[in-house]
Protein backbone atom coordinates (compact mmCIF):
# COMPACT_ATOMS: atom_id res chain seq x y z
CA UNK A 1 0.00 0.00 0.00
CA UNK A 2 1.54 3.24 -1.37
CA UNK A 3 2.32 5.71 1.79
CA UNK A 4 2.50 9.69 2.10
CA UNK A 5 4.07 10.86 4.96
CA UNK A 6 3.41 14.80 5.53
CA UNK A 7 6.27 16.48 8.53
CA UNK A 8 5.77 20.01 9.89
CA UNK A 9 7.35 21.45 12.96
CA UNK A 10 5.06 20.03 15.47
CA UNK A 11 2.41 17.94 13.96
CA UNK A 12 -0.17 20.10 15.82
CA UNK A 13 -1.55 22.44 12.74
CA UNK A 14 -0.14 22.23 9.25
CA UNK A 15 0.80 18.47 8.84
CA UNK A 16 -2.49 17.15 10.45
CA UNK A 17 -4.43 19.10 8.14
CA UNK A 18 -2.49 18.23 5.34
CA UNK A 19 -3.10 14.73 6.45
CA UNK A 20 -6.72 15.22 6.66
CA UNK A 21 -6.89 17.14 3.48
CA UNK A 22 -4.92 14.40 1.60
CA UNK A 23 -6.86 11.37 2.76
CA UNK A 24 -10.43 13.46 2.36
CA UNK A 25 -9.25 13.89 -1.85
CA UNK A 26 -7.71 10.35 -1.92
CA UNK A 27 -11.25 8.56 -0.55
CA UNK A 28 -12.83 10.31 -3.51
CA UNK A 29 -10.72 8.97 -5.82
CA UNK A 30 -11.29 5.09 -6.58
CA UNK A 31 -7.58 3.86 -7.72
CA UNK A 32 -6.10 5.44 -4.84
CA UNK A 33 -8.75 5.43 -2.17
CA UNK A 34 -6.52 3.01 -0.29
CA UNK A 35 -3.32 4.97 -0.06
CA UNK A 36 -2.35 5.77 3.42
CA UNK A 37 -1.42 9.52 4.49
CA UNK A 38 -0.03 9.68 8.05
CA UNK A 39 1.91 13.17 10.11
CA UNK A 40 4.77 13.71 11.80
CA UNK A 41 6.99 16.54 13.38
CA UNK A 42 10.51 17.50 13.60
CA UNK A 43 10.08 18.54 17.15
CA UNK A 44 7.19 16.95 17.78
CA UNK A 45 6.02 15.89 21.84
CA UNK A 46 4.33 12.80 21.36
CA UNK A 47 0.51 12.49 22.25
CA UNK A 48 -0.04 16.09 21.97
CA UNK A 49 -3.40 16.66 20.15
CA UNK A 50 -4.11 18.96 17.15
CA UNK A 51 -4.04 22.67 18.09
CA UNK A 52 -7.47 23.92 18.86
CA UNK A 53 -7.90 26.08 15.38
CA UNK A 54 -6.64 23.20 13.58
CA UNK A 55 -9.63 20.73 14.88
CA UNK A 56 -12.15 23.76 14.06
CA UNK A 57 -10.89 24.59 10.44
CA UNK A 58 -11.17 20.93 9.71
CA UNK A 59 -14.66 20.70 11.39
CA UNK A 60 -15.86 23.25 9.08
CA UNK A 61 -15.16 20.72 5.83
CA UNK A 62 -16.50 17.67 7.99
CA UNK A 63 -13.11 16.53 8.67
CA UNK A 64 -12.32 14.97 12.59
CA UNK A 65 -9.15 16.25 14.03
CA UNK A 66 -10.32 15.68 17.35
CA UNK A 67 -8.31 12.03 17.89
CA UNK A 68 -5.14 13.22 16.29
CA UNK A 69 -2.07 12.41 18.54
CA UNK A 70 1.02 14.51 17.59
CA UNK A 71 4.39 12.33 17.51
CA UNK A 72 8.01 13.08 16.04
CA UNK A 73 9.64 11.75 12.89
CA UNK A 74 11.16 8.21 12.43
CA UNK A 75 13.63 6.61 10.49
CA UNK A 76 10.71 3.51 10.57
CA UNK A 77 8.47 6.62 9.38
CA UNK A 78 10.63 7.58 6.81
CA UNK A 79 11.37 4.46 5.56
CA UNK A 80 7.44 3.18 4.90
CA UNK A 81 6.78 6.60 2.76
CA UNK A 82 7.15 6.62 -0.68
CA UNK A 83 6.94 10.36 -0.41
CA UNK A 84 7.72 12.95 2.42
CA UNK A 85 6.23 16.52 2.00
CA UNK A 86 7.04 19.04 4.42
CA UNK A 87 5.95 22.73 4.97
CA UNK A 88 9.14 24.61 4.54
CA UNK A 89 12.89 24.57 3.44
CA UNK A 90 14.28 24.15 6.84
CA UNK A 91 12.28 21.01 7.54
CA UNK A 92 13.41 19.07 4.03
CA UNK A 93 16.84 20.24 5.46
CA UNK A 94 16.64 18.59 9.33
CA UNK A 95 15.24 15.96 7.30
CA UNK A 96 17.62 15.49 4.66
CA UNK A 97 20.09 16.04 7.30
CA UNK A 98 19.00 13.32 9.61
CA UNK A 99 18.28 10.82 7.34
CA UNK A 100 20.34 11.47 4.20
CA UNK A 101 19.51 7.76 2.61
CA UNK A 102 15.61 9.04 2.50
CA UNK A 103 16.43 12.93 1.26
CA UNK A 104 15.23 11.66 -2.29
CA UNK A 105 11.77 11.00 -0.82
CA UNK A 106 11.19 14.64 0.52
CA UNK A 107 9.79 17.49 -1.19
CA UNK A 108 8.24 20.98 -0.23
CA UNK A 109 4.38 20.85 -0.72
CA UNK A 110 4.74 24.01 -2.46
CA UNK A 111 6.83 21.94 -4.94
CA UNK A 112 3.95 19.95 -6.02
CA UNK A 113 2.42 23.19 -7.87
CA UNK A 114 5.74 24.06 -9.32
CA UNK A 115 6.54 26.56 -6.81
CA UNK A 116 9.19 26.71 -4.31
CA UNK A 117 7.90 28.70 -1.08
CA UNK A 118 7.17 27.70 2.81
CA UNK A 119 3.62 27.25 3.82
CA UNK A 120 3.16 29.85 7.25
CA UNK A 121 3.05 28.37 10.45
CA UNK A 122 -0.46 29.11 12.50
CA UNK A 123 0.63 27.58 15.43
CA UNK A 124 -0.27 30.30 17.91
CA UNK A 125 -2.15 32.75 16.02
CA UNK A 126 -5.62 33.61 14.90
CA UNK A 127 -8.41 31.27 14.07
CA UNK A 128 -8.33 33.71 10.29
CA UNK A 129 -4.33 32.26 10.65
CA UNK A 130 -5.63 28.91 10.53
CA UNK A 131 -8.68 29.70 7.90
CA UNK A 132 -5.60 30.90 5.36
CA UNK A 133 -3.12 28.27 6.00
CA UNK A 134 -6.23 25.66 5.57
CA UNK A 135 -6.97 26.99 2.67
CA UNK A 136 -3.71 27.37 1.46
CA UNK A 137 -3.24 23.90 1.92
CA UNK A 138 -6.52 22.84 0.36
CA UNK A 139 -5.25 24.90 -3.19
CA UNK A 140 -1.69 23.07 -2.68
CA UNK A 141 -3.48 19.50 -2.53
CA UNK A 142 -6.25 20.07 -5.61
CA UNK A 143 -3.69 21.86 -7.85
CA UNK A 144 -0.49 19.32 -7.11
CA UNK A 145 -2.76 16.46 -6.60
CA UNK A 146 -1.46 14.40 -9.88
CA UNK A 147 2.25 16.07 -8.96
CA UNK A 148 1.60 14.05 -5.92
CA UNK A 149 0.33 10.55 -7.18
CA UNK A 150 2.62 10.64 -9.80
CA UNK A 151 5.66 10.89 -7.17
CA UNK A 152 4.08 8.45 -5.04
CA UNK A 153 3.70 5.74 -8.09
CA UNK A 154 7.56 6.05 -9.60
CA UNK A 155 8.46 5.15 -6.03
CA UNK A 156 5.98 2.68 -5.58
CA UNK A 157 7.03 0.85 -8.63
CA UNK A 158 10.39 1.15 -8.72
Amino acid sequence: MPRILVVCTGNLCRSPMTMALLQAKLACDEARRDWLVESAGIWASAGRPASAHAVEEMAERQIDLAEHSARPVTSRLLAQADLVLVMTHSHAEALETAFPNQAHKVHLLSEMIGKDYDVHDPYGGSRTEYECTARELEELIENGYERIAELVEAAASG
